[in-house]
């Protein structure tokens, strides 16, 4: 395999750094780097996003009819790895990249004029409804209550994890609207405004201290069956569709080389860059991202697209895991340092109440490293656990 850009991907890749150097601001920079979980707050992504709806940028994967970029998966890789290699902050993925393709693939005329645009403008900020107290892995098993009264639904139920659900306008949910045949085949795909009566947002406190995600209440909330994705009682098909996207539908290991590369910078700054032991520690995580990228590579050049199945599966098990491992490795860096909670001195992902300290303790880029840790504790559960992603791969990949 050939991992050599041709002269075209090269001017391309010239263009896009030219881009960043002129538009992604000291601020944003700083916010990128100060994260504390795979979100921004809300403010810096609207920010950003503004700024890359302008140049036309906003969404690489989409088709060129929706306002995608149409550009090759070689491309988008190229992007994606100088976004990382800058430390812009990340955009929130719920329209972006799960709600928009999956309406793309799957939605009516009607909802793709209307729901599109407004993703990519930002006009529309989007959360999702899948995970409940008693349905996470486990999918299938949800029982939020979709009643057919003709031309709307009643629903009724809870959804949980819901990352920015206090903030966002719009939800794309998993409800049950029928109990006949196989769990699966009475879920539907429903979108629901979260200014609807009857929708209670109650945040929930993270270990990190951040409130991000939220539990949702439906309580006879009325919505229209022109909100329905794809047919009634066939949402698990679109639910499927749009976990290919959510579990490996973008590059991973750009971001990860990116975060690794400034736990060496802090390693310098902690005064522990000659300790041996760390120095292997952030080798050994080096060359497994490496191995991620020849197989981000691998995918990339074989077919066009989001991974499917098995390699969904596998690209999910092993991003996360080795975002947990980064996040470890700074964790010793950081040592002592890492134990003061101070979120003013970070760009966490939600509120983190009232700022505790006068200024920063520690040395630079120290402040984000154990809110970090703890949220990422999360990455090998959300998106379908990696348990479960391994019986997939046995299932669907071994044969097992």
């Amino acid at each position: 395999m050939n991992c050599d850009y041709d002269s075209d991907d090269l001017r391309f890749r010239d263009e896009v750094r030219t881009f960043l150097d002129e538009k992604l601001t000291p601020d944003l920079r700083r916010a990128g780097r100060l994260m504390t979980s795979v979100y921004a707050d809300r403010d810096t992504m609207r920010a950003w996003q503004s700024i890359l709806y302008a140049q036309g940028w906003v969404a690489p994967a989409w088709p060129e009819e929706y306002g995608g970029c149409g550009w090759s998966p070689v491309r988008r890789y190229i992007f994606s790895t100088e976004l990382a290699m800058a430390d812009a902050p990340a955009l929130s993925p719920m329209g972006l990249s799960m709600c928009g393709p999956v309406l793309i693939g799957h939605g009516s005329i009607e909802q793709k004029a209307f729901y599109l645009p407004r993703i990519l403008s930002g006009e529309d900020f989007w959360c999702q409804g899948y995970s409940e107290p008693q349905a996470g892995s486990d999918l299938a098993s949800l029982q939020m209550r979709a009643e057919d009264i003709g031309h709307h639904f009643i629903c009724n139920g809870q959804k949980i994890w819901t990352t920015h659900g206090m903030l966002a306008n719009r939800i794309f949910c998993l409800v049950r609207s029928s109990n006949e045949g196989a769990q699966q085949r009475g879920i539907t795909f429903l979108l629901i405004d979260m200014d609807t009566p009857g929708i209670e947002v109650k945040p929930i406190t993270m270990l990190s201290g951040e409130q991000i995600q939220c539990e949702i209440f439906f309580r006879d909330v009325k919505v229209p069956k022109e909100n329905v994705v794809g047919r009634i009682g066939d949402g698990w098909t679109v639910a499927k569709y749009l976990l290919q996207f959510e579990r490996g539908g973008n590059a991973a290991a750009p971001g990860l080389r990116a975060r690794l590369n400034r736990v060496r910078d802090l390693a310098k700054r902690c005064g522990v860059s000659h300790d041996e032991d760390l120095g292997r520690k952030i080798a050994q995580t080096d060359i497994e991202i490496s191995a991620l990228e020849f197989t981000e590579h691998r995918l990339m050049a074989s077919r066009s697209g989001a991974p499917s199945g098995t390699h969904a599966s596998m690209l999910k098990i092993r991003a996360t895991e080795l975002s947990q491992r980064v996040t470890e490795v700074a964790l010793e860096v950081a040592a002592l340092d890492a134990v003061p909670f101070q979120p003013e001195e970070t760009f966490p992902g939600g509120w983190v109440g009232d700022a505790r300290n006068t200024g920063p303790i520690g040395p630079d880029g120290v402040a984000p490293v154990a809110p970090r840790y703890l949220n990422e504790r999360a990455g090998s559960i959300y998106a379908g656990s990696n348990e479960i992603q391994r019986n997939i791969i046995a299932k669907a990949g071994l044969n097992l």
